[in-house]
């Protein structure tokens, strides 16, 4: 071998090396997951936030898939500033309802039971009309092989600061070939009294994507399920695969010039998710949805999820920011990764 190219090999294989390794650590108010040296993703727990979010999120390459505002302002590309509560991909759900519990303030949404831990809605003189979930612990991270986890702690609380309702949520980071994959186990554990998840299209597990791939845009994403369905934009809402189940929705389009996708995967074991997902930019898994809801393929159903006090309730999803497109980016093989 040629001298100047065995120095070359001898240079280069540690930063190859360095590169595939993927790492978390964790800050005052978030949690930054790497790949090498680079920040690929950051999961936000500063409390003045009221619930806990992964922002930013990138694909392979350094191309961002969610959204930017309210978090970051001015954004190249941005235009949106509606839905001030989706910041780029959360957990919660819109009707929390604490069984035998009187609430001092109720929801702005006036059909609901419960606490609305989904949009963030204040009465007219400021006051939150909206619950708050508090990440109370972060745990050192933990490596396993090609993956790094971190598992936190949640407390759920109502506008009136009434806890409610503990959560483990464990964020698990890859790299795969073709992009990211995060996985959120989380266990919901009715410690202070029974729980109920109220009928509300609002929920559950969502992201809002970078506005570029809006469905809404005509040159924006193009939506598919896991069953093949397909919506091309330019879209309106809802979507016509709004209200029914799938194992995973993907949105993927062009960033920056560049062609990279968003997918969210509901867990096989969970209770069966119907998609709240909208032109405008929204893919959420909602399994708490009934009639109510206006889900399509929920008409009819009026039992809601419920937890007894003690009970818990263990949920999977997860998000995969690719590149190409859901066929180049490995979508459905993903998802394959992701149930095991």
């Amino acid at each position: 071998m040629p001298r100047c190219l065995a120095l070359l090999c001898l240079l280069t294989a540690p930063t190859l090396a360095a590169a595939s390794e993927v790492t978390a650590v964790v800050t005052p108010d978030a949690i930054e997951f790497r790949s090498g040296p680079t920040v690929v993703a950051r999961y936000v727990t500063d409390r003045k936030y009221s619930k806990p979010f992964l922002y930013p999120l990138h694909a392979p390459g350094g191309v961002p898939v969610t959204r930017g505002w309210p978090v970051e302002t001015g954004l190249p590309g941005e235009v949106t500033r509606d839905h001030v509560h989706q910041k780029s991909v959360w957990f919660c759900h819109g009707d929390v309802i604490p069984e035998g519990l009187r609430l001092k303030t109720g929801s702005a949404n006036r059909a609901d039971q419960g606490v609305d831990f989904w949009s963030e809605s204040r009465d007219k003189s400021g006051k939150p009309l909206h619950g708050r979930m508090t990440v109370v612990k972060v745990a050192e991270p933990k490596a396993t092989a090609g993956a790094v986890s971190v598992e936190t702690h949640n407390e759920w609380f109502t506008a009136d600061d009434e806890k409610i309702l503990e959560e483990v949520r464990v964020l698990t980071f890859r790299e795969l070939p073709q992009g990211r994959l995060f996985v959120f186990d989380i266990t919901l554990k009715a410690t202070v009294l029974p729980i109920t998840f109220g009928d509300t299209k609002e929920g559950s597990f969502g992201v809002r994507v970078h506005d570029a791939l809006r469905p809404s845009e005509k040159d924006g994403a193009t939506v598919t399920t896991a069953e093949g369905q397909t919506v091309t934009p330019p879209a309106r809402d809802n979507l016509p695969i709004w209200g029914r189940p799938s194992a995973w929705i993907d949105y993927s389009g062009r960033v920056n010039g560049r062609e990279v996708g968003l997918a969210v995967f509901d867990g096989p074991d969970n209770p069966k998710a119907n998609w709240h997902v909208r032109a405008y930019g929204l893919n959420a898994a909602n399994p708490f949805g009934r009639d109510r809801s206006g889900f399509p393929a929920a008409k009819g159903q009026t039992e809601l999820v419920r937890i007894d006090k003690g009970g818990q309730l263990k949920l999977r999803y997860g998000v995969y920011a690719h590149s190409g497109d859901v066929k180049t980016g490995k979508v459905a093989e993903a998802y394959e990764a992701f149930k095991k």
